[in-house]
């Protein structure tokens, strides 16, 4: 069977590049690239994007292989009917490996049209590094390379407030966009671009704040075979993920004059993301978070295999309406029915999401998306919730990378690796939770000096390693104090 190409499929339509997206996984293809496609097919958006690789690892081989296409399949309930739709991407126009071109990326500024700037690097992913030099080819941080990038284009061309582009990150951090923005002006300041180019970045460019919403399975290995020859061709980046999605972005009025309706897509404009983003980072991330540890070291594979079993799925239930919600100021019925919808949309039969793909930087995520939560908890109860705690000692447990014969599947920043090894070297579980809870570059702050925290976590700990995950649960919770 042929390999999907523009050749194979007589493809020769190009548009011209209006988008440039740090990352190309299966997120930003399942989720930008197709929001692009379907403007361009139902607007005249006409809009390419520049698909350029934030990180040293991989080439996006396949991706380039494919001319940049790919197929998305997207499943789930309508009105109690089971619903698919299929969509080819064509949108995608360049594809670049800056760490093996740098020139091709650097030239990308020169491009007229382009206009919009996405990325997916994760919620590590915005930070400033001291070592990162503008004469790097490339620096190692994403936002020290898209400063070199603005720099790039402001000297092009000249300066014009016209050329500037509206910046719309997807990271799942707090206010992404100003963060993203307050990163590239440390960058400018360090390394004394001068005052013209950071009122051309704070004036000519507009960073928004966004929240994005889509499960995202990823290739579907199990159906390959019957798709490929129901489409005609080989896909080897064939996504699949639900239907729903949203994309929240606030704005003061420009940004939603530039993006054209009718394409019918659920992205909503608002001059506040706060709630949106708390509601869905604490409840909807804030379980996946939870529930991947857990649900790993249990012997599950798939989000759905963790919500057909009573324990986990009961777990994650619990700690999410007794746990998370009680630490939310918004209406507790409206936030339980939200919930509700989550839960349901984590049980889609028709998605086979697997738990080791959502586990890439699981510190970082459980930093933004869970401690928040036990803290908050801590701050209103004077407690601290069973739940949450021994989600946390999961975590740590998950790091030591072998339980029971078993390898986890680690992905994470080689440093934070290394270090959570060392901690893990013939450590007591006081000693290891009193260790990694003091690290102040994880968490920022030292979680030791919270009240009964590190020792509720030794306990739990303590637990998992002698009674396993659900028996570790029932002891811990029955004997917290």
């Amino acid at each position: 069977m042929n390999r999907l190409t523009r050749e194979h499929i007589g493809l020769e339509r190009r548009y011209s590049i209006r988008v440039m997206q740090f990352g190309g996984g299966n997120f930003l293809r399942a989720f930008v690239d197709w929001m692009v496609q379907l403007l361009n097919e139902k607007t005249g958006f006409n809009g390419g994007v520049a698909v350029i690789k934030p990180t040293a690892k991989g080439d996006y081989g396949n991706l380039k292989s494919q001319d940049g296409l790919f197929t998305v399949i997207l499943k789930g309930r309508e009105q109690g009917e089971l619903v698919t739709h299929q969509k080819l991407v064509t949108c995608v126009e360049k594809v670049i490996n800056p760490y093996g071109d740098w020139p091709a990326y650097l030239d990308l500024a020169k491009e007229e049209a382009l206009r919009f700037i996405v990325s997916n690097t994760t919620e590590a992913g915005i930070r400033f590094n001291a070592s990162d030099g503008i004469t790097d080819k490339p620096p190692a941080e994403f936002p020290a390379k898209l400063t070199v990038w603005l720099y790039h284009r402001f000297q092009h061309f000249r300066g014009d407030s016209g050329k500037g582009c509206i910046i719309l990150p997807c990271e799942l951090i707090e206010k992404n966009g100003q963060a993203l923005k307050n990163t590239v002006l440390q960058y400018a300041e360090n390394w004394s671009l001068g005052v013209p180019f950071t009122r051309w970045v704070t004036e000519a460019n507009i960073f928004c704040d966004t929240l994005v919403d889509r499960i995202v399975s990823g290739f579907p290995a199990d159906e390959q075979a019957e798709l490929f020859e129901a489409m005609g061709y080989e896909d080897r980046l064939l996504v699949a993920g639900e239907y729903y999605h949203s994309w929240v972005i606030q704005d003061s009025g420009m940004v939603q004059q530039e993006l054209p309706a009718g394409a019918g897509l659920n992205i909503e404009f608002v001059k506040d993301i706060a709630p949106y983003r708390k509601r869905k980072v604490r409840i909807l991330n804030g379980a996946h978070t939870i529930m991947v540890p857990l649900s790993l070291l249990y012997g599950h594979e798939t989000v759905q295999q963790a919500m057909d079993d009573e324990f986990t799925a009961g777990f994650i239930r619990d700690a999410i309406i007794e746990e998370v919600i009680p630490t939310l100021d918004m209406d507790p019925k409206a936030l339980k029915y939200y919930a509700k919808t989550i839960f349901e949309r984590f049980g889609n039969p028709y998605l086979k999401h697997a738990l080791q793909s959502i586990a890439l930087n699981s510190i970082a995520k459980f930093r933004v998306r869970v401690l928040p939560s036990i803290l908050e908890y801590n701050r209103r109860t004077n407690r601290l919730p069973v739940h949450l705690v021994y989600a946390f000692s999961c975590l740590i447990m998950f790091y030591k990378g072998d339980w029971k014969g078993r390898r986890m599947p680690l992905a994470d920043d080689p440093e934070i690796l290394s270090e959570l090894t060392a901690i893990w070297v013939g450590g007591e579980a006081a000693v290891i939770a009193a260790k990694v809870l003091g690290q102040k570059d994880y968490w920022g702050q030292d979680l030791c000096s919270v009240p009964g925290l590190a020792d509720g976590v030794a306990r739990a700990l303590a637990s998992l390693e002698q009674y396993g995950v659900e028996g570790g649960f029932a002891r811990f919770r029955e004997n917290r104090s």
